[in-house]
């Protein structure tokens, strides 16, 4: 069930929409924001306030990569994984991420501290390679970074 104060930021997207439909993944980000991730019950919720099939919302939910259906950490990182990024080494980045974190892309550290994601583009290819922690961009990462980058966040 969608908390009351789920419920007055989604019909505050929602007011200033053509359509109510057209709030859906703001709707999503407000659930997201209060709940760390959508769960099932969820999607069913806000299906039903925005007069929508679950089958709608599910297929936002899913397409779009910011909004997590399965239980993440406290701490979502971005590993970009473009050619640009490639070229210029997140895949060492990678590794130490990985060695430092004892997770692999999609996992989460056994502390619920960080969970470790893939993304196609951060946008940033100029300084590349680029990781996002949260809505924190990190760009120019070497390997030797990544501790330091990591003890930010707790």
């Amino acid at each position: 069930m969608l908390s009351r104060e789920e419920i007055e930021e989604i019909e505050h997207e929602a007011a200033s929409m053509p359509r109510r439909k057209s709030a859906c993944i703001e709707a999503l980000r407000t659930v997201q924001r209060h709940r760390g991730w959508v769960c099932d019950e969820a999607i069913a919720d806000v299906a039903e306030h925005l007069d929508m099939s679950r089958d709608e919302v599910d297929g936002v939910a899913t397409f779009y990569n910011l909004i997590f259906r399965h239980p993440v950490g406290r701490h979502v990182i971005f590993l970009c994984d473009s050619v640009s990024c490639w070229v210029l080494g997140c895949d060492r980045v990678r590794r130490s991420l990985s060695e430092k974190l004892g997770v692999d892309f999609g996992g989460t550290t056994e502390d619920g501290r960080f969970t470790l994601l893939p993304i196609q583009c951060l946008g940033t290819c100029d300084h590349a390679p680029a990781l996002m922690v949260d809505d924190d961009l990190h760009r120019d990462v070497a390997a030797e970074s990544v501790e330091e980058i990591l003890n930010r966040y707790e």
